[in-house]
């Protein structure tokens, strides 16, 4: 299952965007196929790493994951011989970085739809002062 749509993407880059990454054949079309691969593959990219916290696919997608997916699949779209701009590749390593912080627990995405509840962290921060490192006099440490 896709995080986006080609009405998404179509609604964020426009359809002459979506002409130019996805028509091979030079038919002046959008290849559905092939942006429908691009989706689901930036769907599996963002799994990825989502999985150690999170029950993929996510049932209800939090809106600003369909945004990252977009970014993902034009990104990924560019790879094919088209032109990739400085906008797209920041854009991927913006969504990357996010997803990123997330898989860590630095970053949540929100409840889980089944238990209203955020994960969390797997390596909580914890202090324990462990006694005196430096002491004055003899037979200090």
């Amino acid at each position: 299952m896709a995080y986006a749509t080609r009405d998404d993407m179509a609604a964020r880059f426009g359809e002459d965007e979506l002409i130019e990454l996805t028509d091979r054949a030079n038919v002046g079309e959008v290849d559905e196929a092939v942006l429908a691969a691009a989706l689901d593959d930036a769907s599996a990219e963002i799994d990825s790493y989502l999985a150690g916290r999170y029950a993929v696919p996510l049932a209800q997608v939090p809106r600003f994951l369909t945004g990252l997916c977009q970014d993902i699949a034009r990104y990924r779209l560019c790879g094919s011989g088209t032109r990739a701009t400085d906008d797209i590749n920041e854009r991927y390593r913006n969504a990357i970085r996010f997803l990123e912080k997330v898989a860590s627990g630095a970053v949540s995405i929100g409840p889980i739809a089944s238990t209203g509840t955020v994960p969390q962290a797997d390596n909580p921060v914890v202090f324990n002062s462990g006694g005196k490192a430096f002491a004055r006099g003899r037979g200090a440490l």
